[in-house]
C-alpha cells in the first residue's frame, strides 16, 4: 500500500485528492492536508469584495465531503518538509510520512516587496477570501466617503485577470449605488500594455480591454513600478521600452486593491533542490521534481518562466484549466509508477479563462499559453458574465460531489460552444 499526501486544498489540491483516489482505488491511502478546514472558491473573491457574495456562499467544510470518498483530511499547517526522508512536520509538532507528495499550496503573497503594500498596511487584496472580506469593509468606507481609487497589479505580479475583474466589478457596484461620478479610478499595472495579462496578449485583448476601460472612464498607467504606498498616495514610476523612467506619478486614493507578486510558501521554498530562487517548485514534463522524483506539484506554486521579458517584471499566470490538466497528469503518473511503469502523462498548458466585468465579461483562449500559438481567441459579452455566474455554482457542486471529471474543460467547452480543444 502506498501513501499519497497532498498539501494544499484549493482549486488544485481538492480535485487532485478526488482524482488520485479514484485513479488508485481504496488499496492506497490518500491524505489531504490544509491549514484551513474549508474549501474556498478563489475566483469568486472579487464579488465578495463588493458585497455580491458572502463567505458562506463560496466556501464549505472539507472533511465530510472528502470522507465520503475515502480521503483522510487534516486541517493543519505544514511547517517543514524533509524531502530526503519522505516526511512532513505539522504545526502541532506531529509528523506525517509519504510515498508520494503532491504540492498544491498556491503562493505566498509577497506584499513585503513593496513598501506600504498589503492589508497590514495600505492596500487591499482579493487573493484570499479573508482579504476579500477585508476589502469589502474598505469598500463600504468608500461608499460612505467617496474618493479616488487605485486598482491593479504590482511589479512582479503574475496574476492580472483578477485585477481587471475587480476594476470592472467595482465600477458596476459604484454605478449601482449612484456614486460612480464621485470616484475616479486609475488602473496601475506592471504590464507593458493593457491586455498583456502576463501572456504577451491574447488575440485582441489589448484593443478590447482598452476600449472597456475607456468606456467606463477608468484611466490607466502601464509599465508601472510602485515605489511606495503611503497612507494618502501611490508613488509610481512609469517606464518606457528602454527601461527608463519617463514619468513619475503621485496618485491620491481612499481605496486601493493591488495584486501582489507571488513567491513560494516558506515550508516549500526552504527545501534545498526543490524550488527556483523565488520558491516555486521545479518540475519536469511529468509534473515531478527532478531532485525528488516522488514529489509532484501543480498550480500556482510551480515554476513557469515569464512568457517574455518586459520593462517592468511580470510573471506568467496559471489558469484553472491549466491547473486541472496538471492534476490529471499527476494522477495518471502516480498510478503508472505504482504499477512499475514510467510516467507518460503531460499537462496541456493552455490558458482558458472566463473573466467577469460586472455586467458583461471577457473570455479568452491561448493554446498553448506561451506563444507562438495554435489558437488565440478573445471575446466579450453578456454571455461571459452569465457563464461565470453559472460556473461558480457548477464548480462548488462538483467539489461537494467529489467528482474526478475535468470540471474546467467540460464546462468551458460548453460555454464556448466547441466540442474539443485541439
Amino acid at each position: 500500500m502506498a501513501r499519497i499526501v497532498i498539501v494544499g486544498a484549493g482549486t488544485g489540491g481538492v480535485p487532485a485528492a478526488y482524482e488520485i483516489r479514484e485513479m488508485l482505488g481504496r488499496e492506497h491511502e490518500v491524505l489531504l492536508i490544509n491549514e484551513s478546514p474549508k474549501f474556498k472558491f478563489v475566483p469568486s473573491n472579487p464579488w465578495v469584495a463588493v458585497g455580491w457574495r458572502k463567505a458562506e456562499d463560496i466556501s464549505f467544510d472539507l472533511e465530510p465531503y472528502l470522507a465520503k470518498k475515502g480521503v483522510r483530511f487534516l486541517a493543519q499547517r505544514v511547517d517543514k518538509i524533509h524531502a530526503g526522508e519522505n516526511r512532513l512536520i505539522l504545526a502541532d509538532g506531529t509528523e506525517e510520512s509519504y510515498d508520494f507528495l503532491v504540492i498544491t499550496t498556491g503562493p505566498r503573497l509577497a506584499f513585503d516587496q513593496i513598501k506600504g503594500a498589503g492589508p497590514a498596511y495600505h492596500t487591499r487584496s482579493i487573493c484570499t477570501l479573508e482579504h476579500a472580506e477585508d476589502s469589502f469593509r474598505d469598500f463600504e468606507k468608500l461608499v460612505a466617503n467617496p474618493g479616488p481609487v487605485v486598482v491593479g497589479a504590482f511589479q512582479g505580479a503574475s496574476c492580472f485577470g483578477p485585477a481587471y475583474e475587480y476594476a470592472f466589478i467595482l465600477d458596476k457596484a459604484l454605478r449601482d449605488k449612484k456614486i460612480r461620478h464621485k470616484v475616479p479610478i486609475t488602473f496601475v499595472t506592471a504590464e507593458p500594455y493593457i491586455g498583456h495579462m502576463g501572456l504577451g496578449g491574447v488575440g485582441d485583448s489589448k484593443t478590447l480591454l482598452e476600449s472597456e476601460l475607456r468606456n467606463r472612464h477608468i484611466k490607466w498607467i502601464t509599465n508601472a513600478s510602485v515605489k511606495e504606498v503611503t497612507p494618502d498616495a501611490f508613488e509610481v514610476e512609469e517606464y518606457n521600452e528602454k527601461r527608463e523612467v519617463v514619468e513619475r506619478h503621485s496618485l491620491p486614493y481612499v481605496h486601493a486593491m493591488m495584486i501582489p507578486p507571488f513567491t513560494g510558501v516558506e515550508a516549500v521554498a526552504s527545501v534545498e533542490g526543490l524550488c527556483n530562487p523565488k520558491g516555486f517548485v521545479l518540475i519536469d514534463d511529468y509534473q515531478r521534481n527532478p531532485t525528488y522524483p516522488n514529489i509532484y506539484s501543480a498550480g500556482v506554486c510551480v515554476a513557469i518562466p515569464p512568457v517574455e521579458e518586459t520593462p517592468v517584471p511580470t510573471g506568467t499566470p496559471k489558469t484553472g484549466y491549466m491547473i486541472e490538466s496538471m492534476v490529471t497528469a499527476i494522477a495518471h503518473n502516480i498510478k503508472a509508477e505504482l504499477e512499475g511503469k514510467s510516467p507518460q502523462a503531460k499537462a496541456s498548458w493552455n490558458a482558458i479563462c472566463l473573466a467577469d466585468m460586472g455586467d458583461n465579461g471577457a473570455a479568452f483562449v491561448a493554446m498553448p499559453q506561451i506563444p507562438p500559438r495554435n489558437v488565440t481567441w478573445f471575446k466579450k459579452g453578456k454571455w461571459v458574465h452569465l457563464a461565470k455566474l453559472a460556473f461558480e455554482k457548477y464548480f462548488l457542486r462538483k467539489m461537494k460531489k467529489g467528482t474526478s471529471e475535468p470540471i474546467y474543460e467540460k464546462y468551458i467547452l460548453k460555454a464556448l460552444g466547441v466540442e474539443k480543444l485541439e
